[in-house]
């Protein structure tokens, strides 16, 4: 990275809030990270942190040069994929698999970018449940897989992509429900799930297990393949769902759909390359790659 130093020790400080976890992922001591940020700040003649005993935050202006700082890392890091990429000649075919919230609602606008700068690489998608994409990437079936959730197949190794969050939804019509409902009260609604299999039904079930409670709980009227049907089912009925965010982010902008609180369940999941161990492959690097340079925030 061609980032000024001075800058990634901002940056690195702002984030952890904490000068000696900064300078130890650094590798520098902890008063070179303060010489450093002290020069910043003579700099622009601005504090950048508020100190408080051993307790650190930003300030106005450190929000700002942090705000900078990451479109600063982001061009950074495009210009040095984009230099790389000149000194390769990228050919061939690669299939993907992915699960289905990836395929349907994070790769499309992705992959259109990939294609308008690789022109000569030909990508084959699948798409399937999480279950369904790990064994295809098992049986060498596709050279790179998109996953939500992380299992624990040793056989595989995962990188991480970007995080999801399932939200619970219900019709915007729906005069039954509150906008703010207990763990108690979810299982007095009827509700929709995805198949066995599906990276969504393991989140839902690990997050319930945490409250001591099983997916047999639940009210379940009726589990469905794919998101797309589960939107459909639940405009034209009382029910309620799970659903990633990224799926519905028009149902929602159109008032179709609403968010539903539920107190004390997070349901954030992180999304996953996979691929064989020991899997170098050139085209599966260089599609993760560029896929995490357009990370969905």
């Amino acid at each position: 990275m061609m980032l000024n130093f001075r800058l990634e020790v901002f940056y690195t400080t702002a984030k952890r809030l904490n000068f000696t976890k900064a300078a130890a992922e650094l590798f520098i001591t902890q008063p070179a990270v303060t010489k450093h940020i002290h020069e910043l700040e003579n700099h622009y003649k601005l504090k950048l942190f508020d100190r408080n005993g051993s307790k650190i935050s930003l300030t106005e202006a450190g929000k700002v040069l942090l705000a900078h700082t990451e479109k600063l890392r982001e061009l950074d890091k495009a210009l040095e994929f984009d230099m790389n990429a000149l000194t390769h000649q990228h050919k061939g075919i690669l299939k993907i698999g992915a699960s289905s919230t990836i395929s349907q609602y994070v790769l499309p606008e992705i992959l259109a970018k990939f294609h308008q700068k690789f022109t000569d690489v030909r990508i084959q998608l699948i798409s399937g449940n999480t279950e369904h994409i790990e064994q295809a990437l098992l049986n060498k079936e596709i050279d790179l897989g998109l996953i939500e959730g992380r299992s624990k197949n040793p056989q595989i190794n995962y990188t991480f992509f970007l995080n999801d969050e399932l939200v619970l939804l219900a019709n915007t019509a729906n005069p039954n429900i509150k906008q703010i409902i207990s763990l108690t009260e979810l299982s007095e609604y009827p509700l929709l799930l995805r198949e066995p299999g599906s990276g969504s039904l393991e989140v839902i079930a690990h997050a319930l297990k945490e409250h001591q409670l099983k997916l047999n709980n639940l009210n379940v009227e009726m589990t469905l393949g794919s998101i797309e049907s589960m939107k459909a089912y639940l405009q034209n009925s009382h029910c309620l769902a799970f659903i990633s965010v990224h799926a519905v982010v028009n149902e929602l902008k159109n008032n179709k759909l609403r968010i539903i609180d539920v107190e004390n369940l997070s349901l954030e999941r992180p999304l996953y390359f996979i691929q064989s161990q020991g899997d170098v492959g050139n085209l599966p690097g260089l599609f993760i790659e560029f896929a995490s340079k357009y990370n969905l925030k």
